[in-house]
């Protein structure tokens, strides 16, 4: 992969997380919108994309079983990152505590997310990745800050947090090869995994934040405008 690509991946979440410094006045409705076209983006490519690639291997028949446990683990994962990767900023009073749940299962999920890079370099998968991260990157360093952390400290946090998916591209290309442990056989149930995980991410990000099961105008529009890059984007490429 081209060295501007990773670092796409590394910025977009580590200046979406020291944004927080920069912010004087409320922007969650602009966080929930940015939200909603990364979630259509991601949920666009990984119908396009990842799933016909997963099921493309001898053995696909056993694909269904993988995403599901992806989609498991991210629940999974949810019952300590308290939706931070939907965006999510709880208000935390528990002092200079460092919330281990949240930051682990952020770095996982992120690390997670930079897996399908390997197989297929595509652009749009990388860019839908890297705008998923920065409210993400943007909550996590809320929730430091409210916690008391020192600058440094927080952005020492967010450089760990945005190294995780470019390191999860780097591990999955030796998987791949084979030359980490030799379980190339294995990257398509991989894939899998990482498909449940973001069919959870991106649904979630869709439906929760509409009041009473209902999109309104600014969010149906930012919707519609992910699956149409997303769209433009798989066209161009066929």
């Amino acid at each position: 992969m081209e060295i501007w690509k990773l670092c796409v991946l590394f910025f977009c979440a580590f200046l979406g997380g020291t944004a927080i410094f920069l912010v004087k006045s409320d922007k969650s409705k602009l966080l929930k919108l940015i939200l909603s076209f990364s979630g259509a983006y991601l949920f666009a490519i990984t119908v396009l994309h990842l799933i016909p690639d997963a099921y493309s291997g001898a053995d696909k028949w056993q694909i269904g079983v993988f995403i599901l446990i992806g989609f498991l683990l991210q629940i999974f994962l949810e019952q300590f990152s308290e939706g931070v990767e939907h965006g999510h900023i709880h208000k935390h009073h528990d002092g200079h505590v460092f919330p281990f749940g949240i930051m682990i299962s952020l770095c996982l999920h992120a690390f997670l997310e930079g897996m399908p890079l390997a197989k297929e370099q595509h652009n749009e998968l990388i860019f839908g990745i890297s705008l998923h991260h920065i409210p993400a990157a943007f909550a996590l360093a809320s929730i430091l800050m409210q916690n008391h952390f020192k600058r440094s400290s927080i952005i020492f946090y967010l450089i760990v947090f945005a190294i995780m998916a470019p390191l999860g591209f780097y591990v999955s290309v030796g998987l791949s090869n084979g030359t980490i442990g030799g379980i190339d056989a294995y990257f398509n149930k991989i894939m899998g995994i990482v498909i449940g995980i973001f069919l959870h991410i991106s649904t979630t990000i869709l439906f929760e934040s509409s009041a009473d099961h209902k999109i309104n105008t600014r969010k149906m529009i930012a919707v519609l405008l992910g699956i149409g890059v997303a769209l433009i984007g798989f066209f161009a490429g066929h």
